[in-house]
């Protein structure tokens, strides 16, 4: 199955597309240090990329009568700033907002079936409105804004059509099945606890009946891990004078995992910054290593609300540092007390990218290009469940 992206960065997502079974006709992406990522590991022969048409300009003027053949999904997660907590918030008046591009790439492509991320702060209770006139243009991509027409002139346009869409089965042209939900990357594997809204919809001719995949992981089955049987320890090798002390309330917690059943403890634990890079050497004792990507950065602080990651749980949200990183981060919290930057390999493993997929430029520069970055792994498990659709449908 083939597919496209828009605003593809670093290539997080794509890569998650990836190893679901699509193959990316284009990719397409204005950031000139992300595309020269892309380009670096195409050069460098890594499989996954190495088919990928890059396109390195401004989406709104991506002409998708240029793609050959059909495209069965259309991927890709918008800019963020006009929602991220960190922004403007301008929402609707900001011209950074991608999301007209990423519905028009829907309209004129009309593929089976679109995946579109963005961050938390979009479903803020001062977005919902606008949110709702995201979800009903994903719905109806053929009712365009007419000139001079004002976005909630629009949306009501829209929401009319939505009351007889259902006794008006040609009504608006095209139309999406589409749902839409906040994902804890944690809960599905990913060494992070990074919570985006995934948007996801499928042509309604097909007649798909979908959901999004449940949870593989909790932050239960975490702390009676560590700190009811005791496995966490004695499974990264913990010696047991340099494990954290059971404190009085961890040890009432415990009691209480013990005697009951939590829910979610059946399923897996959370990963955490430890498993994800214990295997990788201290950048501060052997700054020689051979690992790419993998360097020490030194200048690391700490304050009151900037802390760092804790290194037995899954890492804080990593953020681009467009506005600076006020909580910590892009650094570790060890449990002896001391703290450093992650490296850039470091930081890939965070966000689940392969060790061979080298990162191009600074370390600052890199690390803006992995905080805009989709998780590849909780990008995989949403593409894979619907590829398994599409193809179901399909025989």
């Amino acid at each position: 199955m083939r597919s496209l992206e828009l605003f593809v960065g670093a290539g997080g997502l794509a890569l998650g597309m990836g190893n679901a079974g699509f193959d990316a006709a284009s990719v397409v992406e204005w950031n000139a240090n992300a595309c020269d990522t892309i380009r670096l590991n195409q050069k460098r022969g890594i499989p996954q990329v190495a088919d990928w048409h890059l396109h390195q300009g401004d989406a709104r003027k991506f002409v998708y009568a240029s793609v050959n053949g059909p495209i069965d999904v259309v991927s890709g997660g918008p800019p963020c700033q006009p929602f991220s907590l960190g922004g403007n918030h301008k929402a609707y008046d900001d011209e950074r907002d991608m999301f007209p591009e990423a519905i028009r790439a829907v309209r004129e492509l009309k593929p089976k079936a679109f995946i579109f991320e963005n961050v938390k702060g979009l479903l803020r209770q001062s977005f919902g409105t606008y949110v709702q006139y995201i979800y009903l243009q994903m719905c109806y991509p053929d009712l365009v804004r007419k000139a001079g027409e004002q976005w909630h002139e629009h949306l009501s346009r829209l929401e009319r059509l939505h009351t007889v869409a259902h006794r008006r089965p040609t009504a608006g042209g095209t139309r999406y099945r589409v749902v839409y939900r906040l994902l804890n990357a944690a809960n599905y594997g990913v060494p992070q606890k990074r919570e985006r809204v995934f948007f996801v919809g499928f042509r309604e001719d097909l007649g798909i009946e979908w959901s999004f995949p449940n949870a593989t992981h909790s932050a239960e089955s975490l702390f009676v891990d560590q700190w009811v049987t005791g496995e966490y320890w004695d499974r990264n090798k913990v010696p047991i004078k340099a494990r954290p002390q059971l404190t009085d309330s961890l040890k009432s917690k415990a009691l209480k995992a013990a005697t009951r059943d939590l829910d979610g403890i059946a399923l897996r634990p959370w990963r955490t910054v430890r498993e994800a890079i214990k295997d990788l050497p201290d950048p501060v004792r052997y700054r020689a290593n051979d690992i790419p990507n993998h360097v020490y950065w030194p200048g690391a602080r700490v304050y009151p609300g900037h802390t760092g990651s804790a290194f037995d749980e899954p890492s804080k949200t990593l953020k681009a540092g467009d506005h600076g990183v006020p909580g910590g981060e892009n650094m570790i919290a060890f449990p002896d007390g001391s703290y450093r930057y992650f490296t850039v390999r470091e930081a890939a493993r965070i966000q689940t990218f392969p060790d061979h997929f080298l990162f191009s430029g600074s370390w600052s520069e890199t690390m803006r290009q992995l905080g805009n970055a989709v998780p590849v792994k909780l990008g995989e498990t949403v593409a894979t469940s619907v590829a398994r659709k599409l193809r179901a449908r399909v025989h």
